[in-house]
């Protein structure tokens, strides 16, 4: 794997940011950090800042307080965009234009060259309809152009406003698996989105926002690493409760329709566990080891907070 020189790490610092309109607060005392090369999902409810916030890094929505900067700091903003690709809105281009004609039109916009074209529309799975017009596309196929377009400038960080939206399932895969390929070459992408799902399947790191405020900011997997839990069924439910009561390893018990969930401490696998029951008395019908999911830990973060 190639090195990181530290100094050139950095893609995206927030600061602080306070976004308010009127009396409404959007964003509040907002602080993240972007690094190179990773996948970063701000995940939170509609209205809880993730599309003002990208407006505003975006310089499309002005800041009320606090800052933030690109790269190393010492870029104009205006300058450090032209190193940034992205779709905050809903794919805009001529309709009676083919894909290729509006990507011609988009790179003497932004002002570069016309051959990585082809290149990005194989990228997204558009090649064979480059002669198409954008009337013919559907909702899927202008996601897909609106990503090529985004990357025609080869930016360094791709963002992101939602972009499985209002798609059908195979379009949501589509996008999905393109994420993971434009990841897989070195791009760093900031996505936002309100689908657990999504952020789960497709990103390394979480920022996640309710009502303005971070949540959490951190990798994906730091925020699942908990012990897990074991689903108990016995016929022996009374002793059971009695046993988990004095196990160490086991914190909450909860019982809901005879099945019985204990939650870990600490690291224990299933066969030991069993053991331990078996040598207690206790003989099981049922037991499986799960993890806690994204949706689990966002829920009770949330709940929280």
């Amino acid at each position: 794997m190639t090195k990181i020189n530290p100094a050139l790490k950095q893609i995206l610092t927030v600061n602080n940011l306070t976004k308010k309109f009127g009396s409404l607060t959007a964003v509040d005392k907002l602080s993240f950090s972007i690094e190179k090369g990773n996948v970063y999902g701000v995940l939170g409810p509609n209205g809880s800042g993730k599309s003002t916030t990208l407006g505003v890094v975006l310089n499309v929505v002005n800041k009320t307080s606090g800052n933030f900067f690109w790269f190393d700091g010492s870029t104009s903003t205006h300058n450090a965009l032209k190193k940034v690709g992205a779709i905050i809105e809903r794919p805009n281009f001529y309709p009676y234009m083919t894909a290729q004609q509006n990507l011609k039109l988009v790179c003497k916009i932004k002002e570069v060259s016309e051959n990585k074209i082809n290149e990005k529309l194989d990228l997204v799975g558009l090649l064979d309809r480059k002669d198409s017009a954008f009337r013919t596309y559907s909702l899927g196929m202008k996601q897909r152009l609106a990503i090529a377009s985004a990357l025609l400038n080869d930016p360094e960080i791709l963002i992101l406003d939602e972009p499985t939206n209002g798609l059908d399932p195979q379009g949501i895969h589509q996008i999905r698996e393109i994420i993971k390929k434009i990841a897989h070459q070195g791009t760093t992408i900031l996505l936002a989105s309100h689908l657990l799902d999504e952020v789960e399947k497709v990103c390394s790191h979480v920022i996640i926002l309710r009502k303005g405020k971070k949540l959490y900011s951190g990798r994906v997997d730091a925020m699942m690493k908990t012990h897990g839990f074991f689903e108990l069924k016995t016929s022996q439910q009374n002793e059971l409760l009695q046993v988990l009561k004095n196990n160490t390893s086991i914190g909450e018990v909860k019982t809901e329709n005879g099945l019985t969930t204990a939650f870990l401490t600490e690291d224990l696998n299933a066969d030991t566990f069993n053991k331990f029951l078996f040598e207690n008395g206790i003989i099981l019908s049922h037991l499986v080891k799960r993890k806690e999911s994204l949706e689990e830990q966002f829920l009770d973060l949330t709940n929280k907070n």
